[in-house]
């Protein structure tokens, strides 16, 4: 195997592993982090075939979960506020010196972590929206 498709297994290997370790902690937020889960996976899967299986198990409960967080205006709420909450305690953490691990490290992570929340939860509305408009005998 050559230097370049080394140095290639490497760099998607790497962007696997952080879109799924991404998606692992967003977990636990309400917003839908199985999506990066899936993501991960679907990049890491692309070198390592072994990975394929799971890719399909996952792939079926990431949009169960997508639909579900935007399934009531409740859902979306929380997840909204979820995102602005992390967002100020990124501010925070970043500008307020006196907290564990303050400083832009923490703060940008926090505020990243929000900015995902929101372009995941946007997606989840817009393909929940499109698949309602969809007429039933169309749908995958």
């Amino acid at each position: 195997m050559g230097i370049g498709k080394q140095a290639k297994r490497v760099l998607i290997a790497s962007a696997g592993a952080i879109l799924l370790v991404v998606g692992v902690v967003l977990l636990v937020l309400p917003g839908p982090g199985l999506l990066l889960v899936l993501a991960g996976l679907l990049v890491l899967a692309s070198e390592f075939p072994a990975l394929e299986k799971y890719v399909d198990p996952v792939r079926d409960r990431a949009m169960k979960a997508a639909e579900d967080s935007v399934s009531s205006p409740l859902r979306i709420a929380g997840s909204v506020l979820a995102g602005l909450a992390l967002l100020a305690a990124g501010i925070v953490w970043g500008t307020v010196k006196s907290l564990p691990f303050s400083g832009w490290s923490t703060g940008s992570s926090l505020i990243l972590s929000s900015l995902i929340l929101f372009a995941l939860l946007i997606w989840s509305y817009r393909r929940v929206k499109s698949r309602r408009a969809e007429p039933a005998g169309r749908r995958d």
